[in-house]
């Protein structure tokens, strides 16, 4: 497996195409890594390996459902899979939790960005399930990857993220009201 890109690398220029919607007609965009860097906002950047599959619908739904948390931190989400957008679609269009998603599937069908991520699945070349914090100015600040098996922790991400954005020293088990350290 490549070296997964890590904490303090700038996250790779991207440009692709993601599902936003199941409305005719409206079902595409692009989506670049500038994006979030325009409205100066951070961006959880969120990979499962393949659609139609058991554990990732939980995982995406689950982000779904706290996707107004990562609004109210003025963060981007956006998943990301290897399969193309037009499977994308049909799976949300087929699983009840993914069809009404909030935020684009990413698909990364030349599985370039997978690759310079260093997230992509030597077999299968899939992607493996790892989670990525993007600064506004577009630098990792945290990743999370888990074996293709075992679904992530949302709260954990939220948790991270809310730690990050206080710009301070937070403890073990620290969660967003608590007091952060001294130096």
């Amino acid at each position: 497996m490549a070296r997964i890109l890590s904490i303090g690398s700038e996250f790779p220029t991207f440009d692709k195409k993601a599902v936003v919607s199941l409305e005719k007609g409206k079902e595409f965009s692009q989506v670049t890594n500038e994006d979030h860097k325009k409205l100066g906002k951070w961006m959880v950047m969120f990979w499962w390996p393949k659609d139609f599959t058991f554990v990732c619908p939980t995982e995406i739904a689950e982000f779904n459902n706290a996707y107004e948390e990562f609004v109210d931190r003025d963060t981007m989400l956006v998943g990301a899979s290897t399969d193309n957008e037009f499977v994308h679609a049909a799976w949300r269009r087929d699983h009840n939790d993914l069809r009404n998603l909030k935020f684009p599937m990413l698909a990364d069908t030349s599985k370039s960005l997978a690759e310079e991520l260093g997230i992509l699945e030597e077999n299968e070349k899939i992607a493996y399930r790892v989670t990525y914090i993007v600064d506004p100015q577009g630098i990792i600040r945290w990743v999370s990857a888990n074996d293709l098996n075992v679904g992530r922790n949302t709260k954990e991400v939220i948790r991270v993220l809310d730690g990050l954005q206080t710009d301070e020293l937070c403890p073990c088990n620290w969660e967003k009201g608590q007091e952060t350290l001294s130096a």
